[in-house]
């Protein structure tokens, strides 16, 4: 029950994100460049709830990103497929407690997963290939993305600690059965 209740949230918080980025950011930008918030909340997922409900989240909502703003159906889901299963693997390997380990995730997937979109664009939409102003966008993109993490990653700590424990009371609770 709490799980189903975590995810339906999560669902929530990506209409949210949505809104913030077709909305709000748009008039809050970076030379023109607008932070992606989507990236930021499936390596949240992937953190805190390991690599299968950051890749499968990753997907849904990526899925659903493609239907909402018309672009070609996948791509976004592949990017935030990827970054919630890194988002999950990273958790193995480095502290999700410690703010610049969040931060330099942050940075390290919005970089990596801006590229495999991009290099996606180019292979099947046949987009322009002008990486020096792919680097520039990426790079602000990245630094707007730790920007955001840095205020609020009190907020970000603080609710993945709980989801945490929801998901781990249940695994440890289904043990015994």
């Amino acid at each position: 029950m709490k799980k189903t209740l975590v995810i339906t949230v999560f669902f929530i918080v990506f209409l949210f994100i949505y809104f913030l980025q077709s909305h709000f950011f748009s008039w809050y930008n970076i030379a023109g460049i607008k932070p992606n918030l989507f990236i930021v909340f499936t390596l949240f997922i992937g953190l805190y709830l390991g690599k299968i409900y950051g890749l499968s989240l990753g997907i849904i909502f990526g899925i659903l990103l493609d239907l909402f703003i018309g672009k070609r159906l996948g791509l976004n889901a592949i990017m935030l497929g990827i970054s919630g299963f890194i988002g999950g693997i990273l958790d193995k390997s480095f502290s999700k407690e410690n703010r610049l380990t969040f931060i330099l995730m942050t940075i390290a997937v919005t970089i990596l997963c801006e590229i495999v979109n991009y290099t996606l664009q180019i292979i099947l939409l046949g987009a322009d290939a002008t990486f020096i102003e792919f680097m520039k966008i990426v790079i602000i993109e990245a630094i707007y993305n730790a920007i955001l993490v840095i205020i609020l990653y009190p907020l970000i700590q603080k609710t993945g600690s709980k989801t945490e424990e929801i998901f781990i009371e249940t695994k440890s609770y289904m043990k015994y059965y």
